[in-house]
């Protein structure tokens, strides 16, 4: 069993809220996850990338309105944007991807959006 963590010695997160713009088609969960992440890679470099903690919540991606959600630490939610705004590319199809919302928690985002 694994030992439970304090939640003061937890890193933190930030919600980053997202949605994806193209003109033809919809984008799968898994083109979208691979360009993000290699914009992000490229922009903030592998030390980077590896600090901002960065995790693509699957559970959370909308198919048919192109929304999802991301999870990063506080410090690199500027650098996060940035990347996600240089997509402009995925496979043959052109893309914009415009940031939402940033929220502290999954809940708070959500009725930040809806309301």
């Amino acid at each position: 069993m694994k030992p439970k963590t304090m939640p003061s010695m937890r890193e933190k997160k930030r919600y980053v809220t997202f949605r994806l713009h193209s003109a033809n088609r919809p984008i799968s969960y898994a083109d979208a996850r691979a360009a993000m992440l290699d914009s992000m890679l490229c922009w903030m470099g592998e030390e980077g990338f590896a600090r901002s903690g960065v995790r693509i919540i699957r559970n959370l991606w909308h198919q048919g309105s192109q929304t999802g959600w991301l999870a990063c630490s506080p410090a690199c939610v500027d650098a996060v944007k940035v990347s996600l705004a240089l997509v402009h590319q995925i496979g043959d199809e052109h893309v914009i991807i415009r940031t939402l919302r940033v929220s502290g928690t999954i809940r708070s985002g959500k009725s930040k959006i809806a309301g």
